[in-house]
This record gives structure tokens, C-alpha cells and sequence, in this order.
């Protein structure tokens, strides 16, 4: 597979960072947003704008989708105007880095091969949007060995690329990476708050413990946003209680007992109940940081 045009669907914060990536690595990028103000910051990238994700599809060698919602991802593909719509083609490959569920996910592949003959290749990513435009996210894929074959070489240009198993794989590693993530998010803030009750100077904890067990590439990038009160969304509050909410359902299924991500789950719905939804994830120190001044009062 000859891949010189990828289309490019989702222009927001991680979709962005996608495009700049690309376009550095040399392809030609068309996309669309349903935002115009994506789709504007986009072309002044070097992308070409498309009128709808059947006429991104119909341009490029290679689909990509980055957008925030199962539905989201449902109607790109399967909805008016969609991916679906193109007429048949075999030979291009559609790969969605949104997180997205499971079930979701098995169906647009079956119906994307049904409707017009194209694979599909669940490869969602963790690391933000810097990463992606450094290339360096973490990407977990599923799907058939030929359909990794084709994108290897483009993904591999954004990162490190695991082909984890048929479709469906690389959603199931996602939730798996949140479930890490995500539960350690509100374990830095707690860490983050009991330093400050010490009186010590928390800036300087990632350092401290760099060689021993505790440090980490997360601690590094979240501990210094929560001690500056740095909460500029690199990812939405909102969008890790909608993880959050899709990785207690799985578990649910599976009958997997995950305390510690519900107790995630519960901080975090707290915190969209304060209103703080359109905050960076690393506004969860702030929960804790008000409990501890009402059992203080």
C-alpha cells in the first residue's frame, strides 16, 4: 500500500497535533472538523480542508480518525456524508485513535468491510498532543495482519506501534492504559497534597525519586501542572470521567472487580460536579486540595 495522502478527521487538540506530525514527516493531509476553527488552524498548517469524512476518504490513501466520543467516531463512519458512503475500494485502510467502545468498534469494522470494502484498524493513543506531534505517543492497534501491514510504516512515524491482536485489541489495551493512568492521576494529587501539608517543596519530587520506583513519565509531566495550577487542557477533565464511565462498563461485562478505578471514577465525577469539567485532568488536585481546607475550617 502506497500511502502519500492521509486524510485526517478530528482537528482538535490531539488531531492537531497529528497533522503537524504528518506534514512534517512529508504527506500531503486532508481533513475536516465539524469546527470551523479547527479546520481554519489546520489549513494554516498545510492541510487541505475536505467538506465531509466521504470526501476525505474519497482523496486520501489512508483515513485517520482522532475525535472524542464513540458516537462521534459512529457517525464519521457509518453517518450521512460518512466514510461508508465512498464507493468501494478495497485497498485503503481506515484507523481510529480515538477511544472508543468496544462493541462500537467490532461493528464499524464489520460494516466498513461490508458497505464498501475497507479495513479497519482500531489504534488508539496515549500521550497527549505534544506526543503526537513529536511523534512519540504510545499506539495499541487491533486488526487483521494484513491491515497492520499497511499502516506500519506511517505509524511507526508517530510513534511506538504494537499490533496487540485482531479488531478490538487495541481498544481493550486502552483501557488498560486508563486504567493505570488515569487511577494514578488521583494518586499523584494526593501525593501532591500531602507534600504541601508537609510543607516541603513539592516542585521537587519528580527529581527526588527519578531513579527509584516511584518515578515515572507521568509523574514528570503531571506533578509540576498541579503544583503551578497549571489546568490548560492538554485532554479534558470531562473526557477522562467519559474513559473512566467506558472502562467501569467493560469491567462490569467481564465481572473484573477495579476498586481502584472506581474510586477514579467517583473523584472524578465529583470534580465534574464542581463545574471543572473543561480543565486539564490534572485539576483532580483541586478536590483534594478543598477537602483538606474544609477539614481544616
Amino acid at each position: 500500500m502506497t500511502i502519500s495522502t492521509v486524510g485526517f478527521i478530528g482537528l482538535g487538540k490531539m488531531g492537531s497535533g497529528f497533522v503537524s506530525r504528518l506534514i512534517d514527516e512529508g504527506y500531503a493531509v486532508v481533513g475536516y472538523d465539524i469546527e470551523a476553527a479547527h479546520c481554519e488552524a489546520a489549513k494554516a498548517r498545510g492541510a487541505e480542508i475536505a467538506d465531509s469524512p466521504a470526501a476525505v476518504a474519497a482523496r486520501a490513501d489512508l483515513i485517520q480518525i482522532c475525535v472524542t466520543t464513540s458516537a462521534a467516531v459512529e457517525a464519521v463512519v457509518l453517518g450521512e456524508n460518512g466514510i461508508a458512503e465512498v464507493a468501494q475500494d478495497g485497498g485503503k485502510v481506515v484507523v481510529d485513535h480515538s477511544t472508543t467502545e468496544l462493541e462500537t468498534t467490532r461493528h464499524l469494522a464489520a460494516e466498513l468491510e461490508r458497505r464498501n470494502g475497507m479495513a479497519f484498524v482500531d489504534a488508539p493513543v496515549s500521550g497527549g498532543p505534544g506526543a503526537a506531534a513529536e511523534g512519540r505517543l504510545a499506539i495499541m492497534a487491533g486488526g487483521t495482519t494484513e491491515a497492520i501491514a499497511a499502516v506500519t510504516p506511517i505509524m511507526e512515524r508517530l510513534g511506538q506501534f504494537t499490533h496487540m491482536g485482531e479488531v478490538g485489541a487495541g481498544q481493550a489495551t486502552k483501557l488498560i492504559n486508563q486504567a493505570l493512568v488515569l487511577s494514578n492521576y488521583c494518586v499523584i494529587a494526593e501525593a501532591c497534597n500531602l507534600g504541601n501539608r508537609f510543607g516541603i517543596d513539592v516542585s521537587k519530587i519528580p527529581e527526588a525519586l527519578s531513579s527509584g520506583y516511584a518515578g515515572s513519565n507521568l509523574l514528570n509531566d503531571l506533578l509540576p501542572r498541579m503544583v503551578e495550577n497549571d489546568f490548560e487542557p492538554r485532554g479534558y477533565a470531562r473526557q477522562i470521567l467519559k474513559d473512566l464511565h467506558m472502562l467501569q462498563d467493560a469491567a462490569n461485562a467481564l465481572n473484573v472487580a477495579m476498586p481502584m478505578a472506581g474510586m477514579a471514577n467517583s473523584l472524578y465525577s465529583m470534580l465534574i460536579a464542581q463545574g471543572k469539567g473543561e480543565l486539564d485532568g490534572a485539576a483532580i488536585v483541586t478536590l483534594l486540595e478543598d477537602q483538606a481546607r474544609q477539614g481544616n475550617a
